[in-house]
């Protein structure tokens, strides 16, 4: 099962303060709005997405199609895919991409912990 591009999404206070803690570690800003408030950083591999008022937990998020730098794949499972996958292993959704389609979708599940994991695809 592959799952695409990993980051994880920071429920954050005070978007500023976040940002500029993470940039001590190396973090570099590349993309988002901060005047939207939300913003992506990037250090190597690693990718945080720092988001104020957009919702009220930290989420795990895979993108299926991009690379770890947000580019497409070529060759790459569908989340429609996936989800029937994971449908078909017990897991439960909170939401679920529409089956009938293609392109962008998303669907979301929680781990034991009730932590969100978002599965969002992009194209």
């Amino acid at each position: 099962m592959e799952l695409g591009a990993f980051s994880i999404s920071l429920a954050v206070e005070d978007l500023e303060a976040s940002r500029e803690f993470y940039e001590k570690f190396g973090f570099e800003v590349v993309g988002g709005e901060a005047s939207e408030n939300w913003q992506i950083l990037r250090n190597g591999y690693c990718t945080l997405g720092l988001f104020k008022g957009m919702f009220d937990k930290n989420i795990i998020t895979f993108n299926p199609g991009w690379d770890d730098k947000a580019q497409p794949v070529a060759d790459f499972t569908d989340v429609r895919e996936l989800q029937r996958q994971l449908k078909s292993r017990g897991v439960g959704f909170i939401s679920e991409a529409d089956e009938g389609g293609s392109g962008p979708a998303s669907f979301v599940v929680l781990d034991p912990d009730g932590n969100p994991i978002l599965v969002d695809q992009h194209i």
